[in-house]
């Protein structure tokens, strides 16, 4: 049977920042999404796996009947970019990809190389966004 490699850890979410990343920026960066994330969903961060800092918890199935759970938002703050895990519809994921700032992306990902190139406040609302849209759509554990 498949087995989720991205489960919910007990792992310390400082200790892997203080021990994983390279550079005094980049830990900056996630000490300041820690604070961004916590203060939109008012939920502590949790580490998901080796490397992405989560928030809450929701239990999603597909139709093919894959089932797992996994963190509403999050982030992994990784050596060369901050992947960024927001789930939203696709039009409102392209409303705010248009206004973000400088980014990438990916199937499920926003990548950015730092927080100064991306506009916080439109990051705030792709958050918030992606919370009530999880809210609505799956059976959430926050």
């Amino acid at each position: 049977m498949y087995q989720l490699k991205t489960k919910e850890t007990d792992q310390d979410v400082v200790e892997f920042i203080e021990t994983s990343l390279p550079s005094t920026a980049k830990k900056e960066d996630a000490y300041k999404l820690i604070d961004l994330f916590s203060e939109v969903t008012s939920l502590a961060p949790k580490m998901w796996g080796t490397s992405i800092i989560g928030f809450g918890s929701y239990h999603y199935r597909y139709d093919s009947g894959h089932e797992g759970d996994a963190p509403i938002v999050g982030f992994s703050p990784r050596k060369a970019r901050i992947s960024l895990y927001l789930t939203t519809e696709e039009e409102t994921r392209t409303f705010y990809l248009e206004q973000i700032g400088k980014h990438k992306t990916g199937v499920g990902c926003v990548y950015i190389n730092k927080l100064a190139d991306i506009k916080e406040e439109i990051l705030r609302e792709f958050i918030e966004k992606s919370v009530e849209l999880i809210h609505e759509k799956y059976q959430v554990f926050d």
